[in-house]
């Protein structure tokens, strides 16, 4: 299994389908995991996707429309009756605070999880931690709208040659990597010569918005690229109208951006047959393209 992986839980709009549950992603990094837009159904279908409770340490809010937010009281409550050992952090523009806190107590139950409110104002970074930086950006939808990306830091990767060369083994490798540099017999020997650049992955999530800068922002570089695709090009007044994106605007941004993986989801139930939407963004964008469905499993592509 993947150690860095997007799992989708639904890929619908405004109205679920027979085959397409409200929205919901988890995203799977290095043992943190980071659930965006929970919309209704969401905790039946973390069972189906064989999800836990356990692997939320983030619950990221792009805004609150229903089929973004509804199945929030659910998962918060599964978090409790699942006796969550550790804080959940919930991320949700500070506009709707009063709408966060009437679904987190939608009902009655007993609260044993700490679910710990980080609202955002403005965007920027909006938490740290080993896995880099969680940032919210503004985008254009008729109520306030933040997408999210997950920056990890440049690093370096360690050339196993260079290493046998200068007689760095064994533990050594990771007291170098450290300390940035390591007496070996008579020489000392610098982390540069051992290694090379590494520079960090990027995870890039945006709903609801038409084209905007926060659009670009976000996608600018991105390893994988999550992104509403609601309607097709022919219905692009349509888009406009509702502040959406089409598939072809998708691509666009991810051809622009030099995203290596494009998922496109939040799809219209306009539209019954989902090749249209691949076919039209594969006229755009020649890299890898997923056309989500509920429930599969997109790897984040390896280092560069």
């Amino acid at each position: 299994m993947s150690n860095r992986e997007l799992v989708v839980l639904g890929t619908a709009s405004q109205a679920p389908t027979r085959a397409r549950n409200h929205n919901g992603y988890l995203l799977r990094w290095d043992g943190v995991g980071f659930l965006f837009d929970p919309g209704e159904g969401t905790q039946r279908q973390m069972i189906r996707a064989g999800v836990s409770s356990h692997d939320i340490d983030h619950i990221c809010i792009s805004h609150f429309h229903g089929d973004h937010c509804l199945g929030l009281p659910g998962v918060l409550q599964r978090l409790s009756l699942d006796r969550m050992p550790r804080p959940v952090h919930a991320h949700f523009p500070a506009a709707g605070t009063e709408f966060f806190r009437r679904l987190h107590r939608a009902s009655a139950f007993d609260e044993v999880a700490e679910v710990r409110e980080r609202p955002v104002e403005r965007g920027g970074t909006v938490f740290t931690g080993a896995f880099g930086a969680l940032e919210a950006v503004p985008l254009d939808h008729r109520i306030e709208t933040f997408g999210y990306r997950l920056v990890e830091p440049d690093g370096r990767r360690m050339l196993p040659d260079r290493l046998a060369r200068f007689g760095v083994r064994g533990p050594d490798v990771g007291r170098l990597q450290r300390a940035g540099s390591l007496r070996v017999g008579a020489r000392t020997v610098s982390l540069e010569e051992v290694s090379e650049p590494r520079p960090g992955q990027r995870f890039a999530f945006v709903m609801d918005t038409r084209l905007c800068d926060g659009v670009f922002e976000l996608a600018a570089g991105a390893d994988v690229l999550v992104i509403e695709s609601t309607f097709l090009e022919q219905d692009a007044r349509l888009a406009d109208e509702y502040r959406h994106l089409t598939a072809a605007q998708a691509a666009r941004v991810a051809a622009e951006c030099g995203v290596r993986c494009l998922v496109l989801t939040h799809f219209s139930q306009r539209y019954p047959d989902p090749r249209r939407f691949r076919d039209e963004a594969a006229e755009v964008f020649d890299g890898q393209l997923v056309v989500a469905e509920d429930l599969v499993r997109v790897p984040v592509p390896p280092r560069r």
